[in-house]
């Protein structure tokens, strides 16, 4: 997916550039700065900055990354945290959108980003992680590029409090036990099954007295694929093809692929991120993920965090994903 947040190491990501929260010194630092520092081979990264002199806060420059998986290091001074009224927030988005731009002109196809500037600088996590992602999906509607946003454990992470315990509100609300929905299911199943048996009988007595009821009749009953009704939806919408997966978080390749493939199934979070996409009521999102094989169930945390949303009317995947990340559930797009 285009933006994705991760848990991990960020001097272990693959990509093509992480990005440093350096000092305006360019010099080896305490934090994410060091542990990039120690990776990349301490000395040779120095000498480097050595040579690039200096950057100011907000603005980035490039190394080689040396012994990191990484091609390239982008350092950028975020700014310290003062209170807010002296244009930390103009600063740290520039910190972020200035990585990308350099990352852009180097022909990178993925960059690493760690939350700028809510170590030793202070800033408050819950509005630098806003900025970051504001920015850098203002920044991925206009270009094609893989970016993570890299944090080391959930303390580092800042998922609104008062959006937290809302979700984990309607989840004790709303979520079901497994061993319920298995009773309930098993009775359904049932049911189903009965239900199913009588069909068989009376399509038995049936037979050779309706020819309509061939294979190839029956075939041609076949509902609308994924593919097709997704394609209905957009044009029903007056969206075209690429503001719907920019919004979906969802690759240019796989768009391809769903929309020339008219028998393709997509995972089930990628149905679920083209139906925030797309704004639809939950109804409509069931009615969608039906086509695929899928629907949405409160024996689901996943399931129920996605209804949580889609009823306050909030289509903003990427803090719906941030929520997702938070309560460990997987992350939409692809």
């Amino acid at each position: 997916m285009p933006l994705e947040i991760v848990r991990n190491d960020i001097t272990k990501m693959n990509v093509d550039a992480i990005v440093n929260a350096a000092n305006t010194g360019l010099k080896m630092g305490g934090g994410v700065c060091g542990a990039i520092f120690r990776a990349a081979g301490a000395s040779e990264l120095q000498e480097a900055c050595n040579q690039i002199g200096g950057c100011k806060v907000g603005e980035a420059v490039m190394t080689d990354g040396f012994k990191l998986d990484a091609k390239f290091i982008i350092h950028t001074p975020g700014p310290i945290w003062q209170g807010g009224t002296n244009q930390e927030a103009a600063l740290l988005k520039a910190s972020y959108y200035n990585s990308l731009e350099l990352a852009k002109n180097h022909q990178c196809e993925s960059i690493a980003f760690p939350l700028i500037s809510t170590g030793i600088y202070g800033y408050p996590q819950e509005e630098a992680l806003q900025i970051a992602v504001s920015t850098i999906s203002s920044f991925l509607f206009n270009h094609d590029m893989l970016v993570y946003l890299v944090v080391f454990d959930k303390k580092s992470f800042g998922l609104s409090k008062k959006l937290f315990t809302s979700i984990r509100q309607y989840i004790d609300e709303h979520y079901v036990r497994e061993v319920e929905s298995t009773f309930h299911r098993r009775g359904r199943e049932e049911r189903y099954a009965m239900e199913k048996f009588q069909e068989i009988e009376i399509f038995q007595q049936d037979i050779g007295e309706e020819a309509n009821d061939s294979l190839e009749y029956l075939l041609n009953q076949l509902d609308e694929s994924f593919s097709e009704r997704l394609l209905h939806l957009i044009d029903e919408k007056e969206m075209t093809d690429v503001e719907t997966y920019k919004r979906a978080n969802i690759d240019r390749r796989l768009f391809s692929k769903i929309r020339n493939g008219v028998d393709y199934t997509p995972t089930k979070k990628t149905a679920i991120a083209f139906a925030i996409a797309l704004k639809l009521n939950v109804d409509e999102t069931v009615e969608l993920l039906t086509t695929a094989g899928y629907t949405l169930s409160h024996s689901s945390k996943f399931d129920v965090i996605i209804e949580f949303f889609i009823g306050q009317a909030n289509y903003n995947i990427h803090e719906i994903n941030e929520a997702l990340f938070a309560f460990d559930q997987p992350l939409l797009g692809a």
